[in-house]
């Protein structure tokens, strides 16, 4: 979800290209709240944390037009109180799409459209309307040709399902399987989108807090829990929760269907009867989340499918009604202060799972501390060429040096041109964990790379 300088990559980039073995963080942008900082801010604070990947709640015009030429790739909401006339009638998505979607791209990068939000459970019965709506929208995109670059789907609660324990027991609610789940997920496989589903811990600690383990919930060590139904090791809470979903699906026939967490969090706040409420839970929480994700594994029941999760949320938002967790789930509070800290290391790049040290020169003194990603020469031409589009498009590094005739396109090589992008888009997200691997095509260094008479850059603005 990045918008990049596409005119300067075109030449270098693949924008499909992604990596199958790492997962991405996002993170929700909501603003029920009267104290939140003006878009172009939230742009800049999402940008200064490593955040390339956003979700909102609506297409609101100010928000959209910050968000471009950001590096920020957006998933957008058409509203629950949308979704009737959506299902009526294509020509009311048809406008939807030209006056929300179409007049934005493609400086704001929207790569999918979330259409409603948690419909089973909303008080306005919109349940019946959700799948015409989606059809509509996937009509719209597919009659304006974005139909290949904008994805739709609809998040839904774990309270859909009618069991989630153990996980392999995963099944959805019988009234909602052949009015709405069936033919949606039907939708999602025909169209090559995931399901987005959000998945709260929290909730289920804080319902069960004499059955369930705190550092089960929290990606803490524990002993774990094992499945009953098919064997399968459990770490913790959130995986249990989401190999439920994946049960439930391939339990109603669409095994294949893929999943997004579209929301999960911890709040740092909350009322006595809410256990578990409070900052370091959601410290720990949203800490190991973020570790979970970046060692690129699957949940025991898919291991070979990464997770992509969008956290809730990046402000505590003072207008929310309900109990007071309700106002404390975000990530920093509308002062752009945090609210606990946490390492925003997360990217959509490939993750550093190598066993092997880094090999490091013992740097000078003129450059202790300072690190530099550069390509492994010993890797294939197809993965550094691969990592090279990848840093170049989606991973939006300045590749501008690299291009036929500016300062670092000598040596003409793709060992020397790879390792000036990775190193971009290493410094552009903070040497961040994981963010100098490319599929094992690069590796850190503490001594300025040489190649010919090209600088390398220490920051990345």
């Amino acid at each position: 979800m990045a918008v990049f300088a596409l005119s300067l990559l075109l030449v270098l980039s693949s924008f499909s290209f992604t990596f199958a073995d790492s997962g991405m963080i996002g993170v929700n942008y909501g603003r029920i709240a009267d104290n939140l900082p003006a878009p172009e801010k939230v742009v800049s604070l999402l940008k200064s944390q490593g955040i390339n990947r956003v979700k909102l709640y609506d297409t609101e015009q100010s928000v959209l037009t910050a968000l471009a030429n950001s590096s920020i790739k957006v998933v957008v909401s058409l509203p629950n109180e949308y979704l009737a006339s959506a299902a009526a009638d294509q020509t009311y998505t048809d406008k939807w799409v030209q006056d929300n979607i179409k007049k934005y791209i493609p400086a704001t990068e929207i790569e999918a459209i979330a259409v409603g939000n948690e419909v089973f459970v909303d008080p306005r019965n919109t349940t019946t309307y959700l799948v015409a709506a989606m059809k509509n929208v996937q009509s719209s995109l597919v009659k304006f040709n974005l139909d290949k670059s904008i994805k739709i789907s609809s998040p839904i609660a774990l309270s859909a399902l009618a069991s989630s324990y153990p996980p392999s027991a995963g099944s959805f609610k019988p009234d909602l399987i052949e009015p709405v789940i069936k033919p949606m997920l039907d939708l999602l496989r025909k169209t090559s989108s995931h399901l987005m589903v959000n998945a709260y811990p929290f909730f289920a600690y804080a319902a069960n807090a004499d059955k369930i383990s705190l550092d089960y919930a929290l990606f803490k060590e524990n002993a774990g829990n094992v499945d009953s139904g098919n064997g399968l090791k459990y770490e913790n809470l959130l995986d249990a929760q989401i190999d439920a979903v994946f049960a439930a699906m391939s339990a109603v026939g669409f095994n294949d269907v893929k999943l997004v967490v579209t929301e999960t969090g911890w709040p740092s706040a909350g009322d006595e009867n809410e256990i578990g409420a409070g900052s370091d839970n959601a410290a720990a929480y949203n800490g190991g989340l973020v570790k979970r994700v970046l060692n690129g594994n699957g949940t025991p029941l898919k291991p070979k499918e990464p997770l992509d999760v969008y956290l809730f949320a990046l402000f505590n938002e003072n207008q929310k009604t309900g109990p007071t967790s309700e106002r404390n789930y975000g990530l920093f509070y509308p002062n752009e202060n945090k609210v606990y800290d946490v390492p925003f290391s997360a990217k959509s790049a490939p993750v550093d799972d190598s066993k092997e040290k880094v090999p490091v020169k013992a740097p000078s003194s003129s450059h202790v501390g300072q690190t530099w990603c550069v390509a492994n020469g010993k890797t294939t031409k197809e993965k550094l060429q691969e990592g090279l589009d990848y840093a170049c498009g989606e991973g939006g590094a300045d590749c501008r040096p690299i291009q036929k005739g500016a300062t670092c396109y000598d040596p003409e090589s793709l060992e020397a041109h790879a390792s000036y992008a990775f190193n971009s888009y290493y410094q552009k997200n903070a040497r961040g964990v994981g963010t100098c691997n490319f599929g094992g095509a690069a590796y850190v260094v503490s001594q300025p790379p040489k190649y010919g008479k090209c600088e390398f850059p220490t920051t990345q603005h």
